[in-house]
């Protein structure tokens, strides 16, 4: 049996995503705060602007760890914590509660989950837009 070794997120990578997406926001006129997490959830990469919320850093790294926790956009998962979803019941004793708010976006590379990213700052569609753009950026 054969396996195909992935390139893993590397720190050029994750400054790159935290440009693109700090660089999209300022194209917006918003202040975020920016995450990126490698596959293993350990902190690569980190902006806070002070002319953002405070909370907005906190923010930032919940998305980032909820999309690599669940390998999914939290844009997709507000649904699914609602009662009836999918996830009403996933347990919250995980190493750090989960956001369920747009803006966290699992980051892959030849299929496979390498890392995350995670904006907070703007409303939750325009975090989930920069963090999108930053990933689009990295392929």
């Amino acid at each position: 049996m054969s396996t195909t070794a992935v390139a893993p997120l590397t720190i050029e990578d994750a400054e790159l995503l935290v440009a693109t997406a700090r660089r999209a926001a300022e194209d917006a006129g918003v202040t975020v705060s920016v995450t990126v997490l490698d596959a293993g959830g350990h902190l690569l990469a980190f902006r806070r602007d002070d002319r953002a919320v405070l909370i907005s850093g906190e923010t930032s790294t919940r998305k980032a760890y909820t999309a690599l926790q669940l390998n999914a956009p939290t844009a997709d998962l507000v649904d699914a914590v609602q009662p009836g979803g999918l996830f009403h019941t996933l347990p919250t004793a995980l190493d750090r509660p989960l956001l369920f708010i747009a803006g966290g976006v699992p980051v892959h590379r030849d299929g496979r989950l390498i890392g995350a990213i995670g904006v907070g700052g703007g409303a939750p569609e325009q975090d989930h837009g920069f963090a999108t753009a930053a990933v689009a950026a990295l392929t």
